[in-house]
């Protein structure tokens, strides 16, 4: 039997206005759902749920600041009643630069937004979850979170401990049917790119056996299973999407 259809499911997206949450808002649509699109472009947002379809909407929301995530979700509900699916793919890379040189504070921000936002999004979620005893939740995280990439101290750390933090979730919420799980993809070509220097492109990439980038639609494929009735069972588990660079 199936399970993988969303109809009647309605799904948060936070980063879902481009990127890897643009396309994982396009195959969850295709496939039923009704997306809440979560994104600091409001612009881009509206477009992309325009685009969607299926009642699909666009909220503003900082996810690094507590305040502007619960105001998020109390909209969400406002227009959708229930939530039964979050993927949370916002954050940033920030700059290419060793511990030694630095910035405090952009390490600060890249923390504030990769974990602390992480944090929120989950946190804000999980009791209504519970209650109903239905969610599925899938964090974005990076095989640098694995590895640790050289110069992006901050990505990398911020992405070790979303991972951290998923297999911690999962482990809270395994009483109920909730999933909480995380993918590591290798870089993909989008808006993040242009963050980053062209010899720390270079050096992702020559890291990776299959010699190519991600495509997004590859990784919305996957998130698509996580998010689905079909994973009935895997939950606080962290899956690869590196081209065979991480081999655990």
């Amino acid at each position: 039997m199936n399970n993988m259809d969303l109809l009647n499911k309605n799904a948060i997206v936070t980063g879902g206005a481009q990127g890897i949450g643009g396309a994982v808002t396009k195959k969850l649509a295709s496939n039923g759902a009704r997306l809440a699109i979560w994104d600091l472009d409001f612009d881009l947002g509206t477009k992309k749920a325009t685009a969607l379809g299926n009642g699909s909407i666009a909220i503003e929301v900082d996810v690094s600041n507590w305040q502007s995530v619960q105001n998020a979700y109390a909209k969400t509900l406002s227009e959708f009643e229930r939530v039964d699916i979050l993927v949370h793919s916002a954050g940033i890379a920030g700059s290419n630069a060793p511990v030694v040189d630095y910035s405090v504070e952009e390490f600060k921000q890249i923390i504030e937004i990769n974990l602390m936002g992480t944090f929120h999004a989950n946190k804000v979620v999980l009791e209504g979850m519970r209650s109903q005893n239905y969610g599925r939740i899938v964090n974005i995280a990076s095989v640098a979170g694995k590895e640790g990439n050289p110069n992006a101290s901050a990505y990398s750390a911020s992405k070790a401990g979303v991972i951290g933090l998923t297999k911690s979730i999962g482990k809270e919420l395994a009483d109920v049917n909730v999933a909480v799980n995380c993918v590591t993809p290798a870089a993909a070509r989008t808006r993040i790119f242009d963050q980053m220097k062209q010899e720390h492109i270079d050096y992702m990439l020559s890291k990776i056996p299959r010699n190519r980038f991600l495509e997004v639609e590859e990784a919305a494929s996957m998130i698509y299973w996580l998010v689905s009735a079909e994973n009935s069972f895997t939950t606080g588990a962290v899956f690869d999407l590196s081209g065979g660079r991480a081999t655990y």
